[in-house]
């Protein structure tokens, strides 16, 4: 599903990226944690493109990604970002549209559905992130919580085969956390192929199959949580989640 061979970037003299190879299969949950400013949401940002790199390969979702794509690409990558969901720290809903719209605007524009084809769907997956009752209401209508479930279903509506969230509760209290967590749990007992960059202990202990440790642009540590979370075997990685359970 997800092939990721010495995968670098830099920002100028600096590596944010350097030697990541990693793979996924269909269907497991990775939790990306780390200390801030190790990579991982620049990772996660490479992954459907969303920015470029310099050396290395990704295989993903069928679509083979190489270093600088540029304008000849377009095509590829916009089929990429159907295959490839991704749901941000900001909700980045469009605010003069209802939650019902901002579910099946990219379906009609992007993949050519019929307006009656994509609001039946739209209303499924609002059911699905328990908003059905939200249809018609507008972001400034909809709490914190409730917006990004409106993402996800939107992220859900273009029928990916990978979802990436990047920090999807870091800008929630605790109620609404818990609210985004359990349509994330939902989606991982379905079998859908996800990596979350969290630092949601929670999740990544409980929910994730696979945990990355990202430091310095690498993976540090990969393994199960029972191994990665209760047992760290790098410094990083004892460090990391010692903070989490103090806090």
């Amino acid at each position: 599903m997800i092939s990721v061979r010495t995968l670098s970037k830099r920002h100028g003299d600096r590596k944010v990226l350097e030697g990541v190879s990693a793979e996924v299969t269909r269907g497991e949950t990775i939790a990306i944690v780390g200390p801030s400013g190790g990579g991982k949401s620049t990772l996660l940002r490479c992954l459907n493109y969303l920015e470029s790199f310099d050396e290395g390969s990704v295989e993903i979702a069928g679509f083979k990604l190489r270093p600088n794509m540029g304008r000849g690409d377009r095509q590829t990558l916009r089929e990429l970002r159907t295959r490839v969901g991704m749901v941000f720290q900001a909700f980045n809903l469009f605010p003069h549209l209802s939650a019902i719209e901002n579910i099946t605007l990219a379906p009609r524009v992007v993949r050519g559905l019929s307006r009656e084809v994509t609001i039946a769907r739209a209303v499924e997956l609002l059911k699905q992130v328990g908003l059905g009752d939200r249809a018609r209401a507008f972001p400034h209508e909809l709490s914190g919580g409730q917006q990004q479930r409106v993402a996800i279903a939107r992220a859900l509506a273009q029928e990916p085969d990978v979802l990436l969230f990047d920090e999807p509760t870091s800008a929630l209290d605790p109620e609404m956390r818990d609210e985004v967590m359990r349509v994330i749990r939902d989606l991982a007992a379905k079998g859908m192929t996800m990596l979350v960059v969290t630092h949601e202990m929670q999740f990544a202990h409980d929910i994730a199959s696979r945990v990355w440790v990202i430091d310095r642009g690498t993976i540090a540590e990969d393994g199960p949580p029972s191994q990665v979370v209760d047992n760290p075997q790098t410094a990083v990685a004892r460090e990391f989640f010692g903070r989490l359970r103090r806090s």
